[in-house]
Order: C-alpha cells, then structure tokens, then sequence
C-alpha cells in the first residue's frame, strides 16, 4: 500500500483530510484486510491514505468531571482491556477482539470507522449510549454512537472529518452481561453477540437495555422492547418476557441467518432475565 502521508499533528492531518481527502489509517486492521490483493503485492485502497498512528493528540484514556470516560481515537483494543476506568462491558469485548497481536494495534476509532456489523466495540458502546466525538477546521461535533453508525460499513462521518474520541456515559448497572460467540474460543470473528444491563431499585427496574451485534446492518438496539421492561417491578417479570422476546425479534435482520440468531439471541436474553428474577447477586451474570 503507497502511503501517501504521514501527519505529525492532528492540524496537519485535518489539512491533508480536507484538502486531499486522505483517509486515516491507524492499526490498519480492517482496510490492509478490504484492499487485500494477490500474495506479495501491497494492498491497493484506490484513494489517499494518511498513517496517524503517531499523533500523541489522539492517544490515551481519561475520566472527565461528570464521570464520564473519553477514550481516544487510537487508542489499541489492549489499553482499553487494561484500563480500570474503562466501563467493563467494552473492556470485556476489547479483550476478545482477534489475538493479542491484533489487539495492540487495532484502535476504537479504527473499529467503529469501519462500521462492520461483526465490530466488537460498537456493540457494547451502543448499550452504554456512548458519543463519538468527531473533529474537522470548523471545529468539533459529538452524535450518539448508535446515530453515527448507519448501516454496514456507513457512517456520518463528514468529508473533512476525524474521528477524535468517543465518550462513554457513566452508569452503575445492578446487572451486567456479555457474551461473544464465534468459531472458536480465540482469534475468532464475531457469529453474534450480546451485552445486557439493568438496574433494579426497591424491586423495580429502572433501567433496563441489550445491544445485540452481527445480528444485522448494524447493532440492533430495541428500544420499544426495552421499554415494556423499565419501571416494571421484577416480580412481573416471568410475564412480561413473552412479549419482550417477540419484540425483539422483530428487530433482529430477516437476512442475517434468522433462525439461529433468533433461537440464540432469545436463549441469551431469557438466560440474563431469569438471573435478575433469580434474585441472582448484583453484579457480572455469565
């Protein structure tokens, strides 16, 4: 692949996006894959490509006064599973993106990016209702993650943009899940999976929320089946989940091998359910 530039700043770069519309290129995990060609032969993109895996303004982790977290654009999938402040549904599916060597180079700007709908990250920061922080000349703009992502492999994203950061929300979930299911135990592409969270007060859920990815263009987040649950006392639960299964089938992609998606994400999510109505101890369900 002919590198065309390499930016020492994030200035330069939003330079050289906006008036030669180079494309950034972090670990390079997705795109040296997408514009693969014959064996020995550097892959092709077709378009200008810019490397800014060295600019020190897109790099770290910080926690900002309201509690929320930023997580900066190059930031590998390796010090998002390390980090303490990182909420521990991303942090659980940074540690299972592909091997270790992958995972230090692979960046949550590359993944989300990318917009694949077997992505490990967007699908836990779509739960979390996390932002991406998007930066071009004119300044800075910030849209729901969920907004952003629009379908495989689209996105908002301007012309003359950046993805600079994406900034998670803070919660404190009573229950947490994650599951990933692939091919194999590691190194393994996503077949489907799942985050779940919910908060129960006095025997009510106040807030209740899935995230299920490779399920569909995109993320499926159902927010209309989410809702028959919130505000419900976890008593009623057992008779409520029916027609909460049913829902959220109908937001599962029809294309996106329906049976076993369906059959599994319901598994998945009834499993979860009859945790909390278990009375199963506050915390990590798996």
């Amino acid at each position: 692949m002919a590198v065309n530039y390499i930016p020492e700043t994030l200035e330069e770069a939003l330079l050289l996006r906006k008036a030669e519309g180079a494309v950034p290129l972090a670990g390079g995990t997705d795109i040296m894959v997408q514009h693969r060609r014959a064996q020995g032969i550097a892959p092709d993109p077709g378009f200008p490509v810019m490397v800014i895996s060295g600019l020190k303004e897109l790099k770290g982790i910080r926690k900002l006064e309201d509690g929320s977290v930023e997580i900066m654009a190059l930031t590998t999938a390796a010090e998002i599973a390390a980090s303490d402040i990182v909420p521990w549904h991303v942090r659980k599916a940074a540690s299972g993106m592909g091997a270790i060597a992958l995972r230090n180079v692979a960046t949550i700007g590359g993944n989300i990016g990318n917009a694949s709908p077997k992505g490990d990250l967007p699908q836990p920061l779509i739960l979390l209702d996390a932002e991406v922080v998007l930066v071009s000349f004119d300044g800075e703009r910030r849209m729901l993650l969920d907004e952003f992502i629009l379908g495989s492999k689209k996105t908002a994203i301007a012309d003359d943009e950046i993805i600079k950061s994406v900034i998670i929300p803070p919660h404190d979930f009573t229950y947490s899940y994650y599951r990933k299911i692939g091919m194999r135990r590691a190194n393994a592409i996503s077949k489907l999976s799942l985050s779940a969270a919910c908060i129960v007060k006095d025997g009510i859920i106040s807030d209740f929320r899935a995230a299920s990815g490779a399920a569909g263009p995109k993320v499926i987040r159902s927010r209309e089946a989410e809702s028959m649950i919130v505000r419900r006392p976890v008593e009623e639960l057992p008779e409520i989940v029916p027609d909460f299964l049913t829902a959220w089938d109908h937001a599962i992609s029809p294309h996106a091998m329906p049976m076993y998606r369906r059959h599994t994400t319901s598994r998945m999510l009834t499993y979860f359910l009859e945790a909390i109505v278990n009375g199963t101890e506050p915390g990590i369900i798996e």
